[in-house]
């Protein structure tokens, strides 16, 4: 079996592959430092409790934001599941002609869900946007060419940002509004939230399309946590919340030596 690691800077979103079935997914908060013993009998704990054994992880992949927390990661496996994780980073092969200016900023994260997103559409322009911390959208040119993106403030901190800084906002769920008009502050918080980043999803991509594609048309994809609050509305073609996961089965298989057993 094969462990997934998203390893984001409010987040690790985790996955267990058997073969190319994702057969457990779970997430922990990732805002506080974590040992390699904390990560290793959480890990543990999460399998044995969901019904797999620690020991059938024969390989781990990872991509991970926050750059401190490698090497506890890296201890982690090489102690409680004497495995040597394969990190999604620079020099790996991805599949992609990636066209940043600077290729090592891009977010590992974001590179594994380019990665998952050509895997399952290989043949078609994609425009990938993942709710998570930042709201972040990714450009792909058919067939595997990434051309950039773009970066706005998370729904979670925009909603954080309003109860900080105003004296009478409150804190509020996210959840998909049902009516652009709120008939009180709660309601207009979350219409804004809502319908706000539903409008700059559709507005952007429209632009997207012209400038990227020359108005041709590209398949829109909607993934992480919160992105399941757009699964009714349509705005999406494929809303794929595990997409992270796959692309970093996918990245593994592109590099079959990245994660082996930990001999000491």
């Amino acid at each position: 079996m094969t462990l997934t690691l998203d390893v984001g800077n409010t987040q690790i979103f985790g996955g267990v592959f058997q073969d190319d079935q994702l057969i457990l997914r779970f997430r922990k908060t990732s805002a506080t430092p974590v040992s390699s013993d904390e990560f290793g009998m959480f890990l543990r704990g999460v399998l044995r409790e969901n019904g797999s054994d620690p020991t059938a992880i024969t390989a781990v992949s990872i991509c991970c934001g926050v750059p401190d927390l490698i090497y506890s990661l890296r201890s982690c496996f090489r102690k409680y599941f004497e495995v040597d994780p394969f990190f999604l980073q620079a020099g790996v092969k991805t599949g992609l002609k990636i066209g940043y200016r600077n290729p090592l900023e891009v977010g590992p994260d974001r590179i594994a869900n380019v990665i998952g997103a050509t895997h399952l559409y290989p043949n078609r322009h994609l425009v990938i946007v993942d709710f998570g911390t930042a709201t972040t959208f990714d450009v792909v040119r058919a067939p595997r060419e990434y051309l950039g993106g773009i970066i706005l403030t998370g729904m979670r901190i925009a909603m954080e940002a309003l109860e900080r800084n105003t004296a009478k906002l409150p804190t509020v769920e996210i959840v998909p509004a049902k009516s652009v008009v709120g008939r009180s502050t709660v309601e207009s918080i979350q219409s804004g939230l809502y319908f706000g980043n539903r409008t700059v999803v559709t507005g952007l991509t429209e632009q997207i399309r012209l400038e990227a594609f020359e108005g041709e048309p590209a398949l829109l994809i909607g993934t992480g946590g919160l992105s399941v609050l757009f699964e009714n509305d349509g705005v999406f073609d494929k809303l794929l919340p595990d997409l992270v996961l796959v692309g970093l089965r996918h990245a593994l298989s592109l590099n079959p030596d990245g994660s082996q057993r930990w001999l000491g």
